[in-house]
């Protein structure tokens, strides 16, 4: 029996066939902890809840967690927090107020990409250039294509506000989780949405991208029938076979747990496959 205790945080992805997933754990050890997730699968897995929380941020121990595994006031303060992040349209740069400039130069200010992913079905999204495919991967896409390309976020923005009147910007978690949704000609789908809005287009700077449709399989050997999604703010125990990873949830024979989601809680991660952990 392996067992490892340490502070959850969003999980590491390769790109690959299929993508592979790992845990890095912050320990009270002399270093991090690697936990190669995709190893697991097929095996007897145990989450415990400590009942702890730490801040992703400052390290304080919380007792509710923000964001992504935050203390309210780093949630406050930190720019990667801000509403415009979720509402890249929003961005307020330029008026002065960014909360953190430096951190606005260094992450809104890079090539981004408006991009198709068929996830649960056709949506658009947009992602820093640097963020391929990690992005799709969260996602839990199964194929993607890179459409636009565009100088920062803001812009970036402003072109997803466009697209998302005709398609979905959103990604139906319960669905994606399922199974793969059906197949979808992206490519058509981007030649269309570009005529469509040829007229409203021609006030951006952009370049259309030629990138051909890249295809994700993920190490699932079987999907649920019926979601039962796992929160540590209301059990403090999951344990099962692991049949599956997807975008960031680990996808049990009793359930589902949105890995994400729980950034900053304490747990111990118990497993028969001792060559998981190192």
């Amino acid at each position: 029996m392996r067992k490892v205790t340490g502070v959850l945080s969003k999980m590491e992805t390769a790109y690959g066939g299929p993508v592979s997933y790992g845990l890095v754990f912050m320990s009270d050890g002399p270093g991090p902890v690697h936990v190669d997730l995709t190893a697991l699968v097929g095996s007897e897995v145990k989450l415990t809840y400590s009942g702890k929380i730490i801040c992703s941020h400052c390290g304080k121990a919380i007792k509710k967690s923000y964001a992504e595994g935050f203390c309210y006031p780093c949630t406050m303060k930190l720019a990667s927090c801000d509403l415009c992040i979720m509402k890249p349209e929003t961005c307020h740069f330029a008026q002065g107020t960014c909360r953190e400039p430096e951190w606005g130069l260094a992450h809104c200010f890079r090539p981004h990409v408006l991009y198709l992913a068929n996830s649960s079905g056709l949506k658009v999204g947009i992602t820093r250039k640097a963020n391929i495919p990690h992005r799709w991967i969260d996602q839990g896409a199964t194929s993607a294509l890179p459409v636009l390309e565009v100088e920062n976020r803001l812009l970036s923005g402003q072109l997803e506000v466009l697209f998302k009147k005709h398609i979905a910007d959103k990604t139906d978690w319960r669905k994606m989780l399922k199974g793969d949704a059906p197949p979808v000609d992206l490519v058509d789908w981007k030649n269309r949405l570009l005529r469509e809005l040829a007229e409203d287009l021609q006030y951006f700077e952009f370049t259309i991208l030629d990138d051909a449709p890249v295809e994700i399989r993920y190490p699932v050997v079987k999907y649920p029938e019926k979601i039962t999604s796992y929160n540590f703010d209301k059990i403090s125990e999951i344990s099962g076979t692991l049949t599956g990873i997807k975008g960031q949830y680990l996808i049990f024979d009793t359930g589902v747990f949105n890995v994400r989601a729980h950034a900053g809680y304490e747990i111990t991660l118990e497993t028969t496959d001792a060559t998981a952990a190192s």
